[in-house]
């Protein structure tokens, strides 16, 4: 895998801003800058680095011009520190003056940063975090997802575990708000029995504690929510403990591109959940995971996917502005933004988080030293999120 750790990176056009004829004021002429934040060093990177790779594709495919504006984009690493977060966000904010943020994939950092941008009425794009609070009361006219909010992959594989009769599962996340999240959102859909949540530390990779627990406690499943190097892990140590054909593993962001070239055949066989997979069939999704893997040289993940469609909304809906990137203009016009998203149906539900689709998935070995994720169930069709009906906008 590509491996690009970077604190800060501005990516702009060569080309010319190609706005004669289209009647633009000189308020438009300077073109786009846009504030992406990312996890983009430590065991997480490969997170952040896929999202960033993806939303970086979306604009090249625009011919670095989202909506016929010349677009910089500041890529910043928020090193998974809420406070160094902060700090780069307001610097981003106040000495770049960035027309609008993007990004950011952990809870933690969201909940940090989510404030202080939308109270600078500055348009925020996310494409990977969503948690609760800013799905609910906490949502804001400036926010828009193009990801998930944070329970709703975790509910596939509630309604996942009920359907194949799991009578007593055991859960385990870390202990922060996307954890806390993961495990409400599968016990929202689940039938049985939780005998167990077990809560580990963010950035956790010894397991052999966690993992004789549950050997010990012999649940019809275990449930996770373990990303990036947590998951790899994680992964490995279920085997090496021969726990993978004793006990049925479900999880969501644990089994995926971005730990897959880690797991290899540790993981195949194993079920995650998620809204996007590289074999969902549509005319988009077949030209983005085509002309990611051309690009970077490795699948892309969901999280991706996501950063591709949160670059192709901003160049739709400033088509429609004819290139006014005023929020007073874009606002309104985002909720609709005609693009064509790589997941398929797709359309902002009241609190501007996804109604989308959700699958079962399942590692596969694609070919050679590839492994991938395959869809192989729809569990919920064209649904919303379950806080929708607190935001008030």
């Amino acid at each position: 895998m590509m491996k690009r750790f970077l604190s800060a990176v501005a990516v702009s056009a060569t080309v010319g801003l190609g706005v004669g004829g289209m009647g633009l004021g000189s308020a438009h002429a300077e073109g786009l800058k846009i504030g992406f934040l990312a996890t983009l060093s430590g065991p997480p990177a490969v997170l952040g680095e896929h999202m960033r790779d993806g939303f970086l594709l979306g604009v090249e495919e625009a011919g670095g011009k989202l909506g016929g504006l010349e677009t910089e984009v500041i890529v910043v690493d928020d090193e998974l520190k809420p406070d160094a977060a902060l700090t780069k966000v307001q610097g981003l904010l106040e000495r770049d003056q960035v027309d609008m943020m993007a990004g950011v994939v952990f809870s933690n950092v969201m909940m940090a940063v989510y404030k202080p941008i939308i109270e600078s009425e500055t348009i925020f794009i996310g494409s990977n975090a969503g948690p609760s609070p800013i799905a609910g009361r906490g949502c804001s006219p400036y926010f828009f997802s193009t990801s998930w909010q944070n329970d709703q992959n975790h509910e596939v594989m509630g309604r996942y575990a009920g359907q194949q009769g799991f009578d007593r599962v055991i859960v385990m996340a870390p202990n922060y708000q996307a954890g806390k999240d993961a495990i409400a959102g599968f016990k929202r859909h689940y039938t049985g029995e939780v005998i167990d949540e077990i809560y580990t530390s963010l950035g956790q990779l010894d397991f052999s504690a966690e993992l004789a627990r549950i050997a010990d406690a012999q649940p019809d499943a275990i449930f996770t929510f373990m990303p990036g190097g947590m998951g790899v892990n994680l992964v490995r140590q279920y085997d090496q403990a021969g726990l993978k054909d004793l006990i049925p593993f479900l999880s969501a962001f644990t089994v995926d591109e971005t730990t897959l070239p880690a797991t290899k055949e540790t993981a195949v066989g194993l079920f995650s959940a998620a809204q996007w997979a590289p074999n969902l069939d549509n005319p988009a999704n077949a030209k983005f995971v085509r002309d990611f893997e051309a690009k970077y040289g490795y699948a892309p993940s969901l999280y991706a996917s996501q950063g591709y469609d949160a670059a192709r909304l901003i160049d739709a809906a400033l088509k429609v502005t004819n290139g006014d990137k005023r929020p007073e203009a874009l606002l309104p016009v985002l909720k609709t933004a005609p693009f064509e998203s790589v997941r398929g149906d797709f359309q902002f539900n009241s609190n501007q988080f996804p109604i989308q689709d959700y699958y079962l998935t399942r590692a596969v070995n694609r070919s050679g030293d590839t492994y991938v994720t395959e869809a192989v169930e729809k569990i919920f069709d064209d649904v919303g999120d379950a806080y929708a009906g607190s935001c008030r906008m």
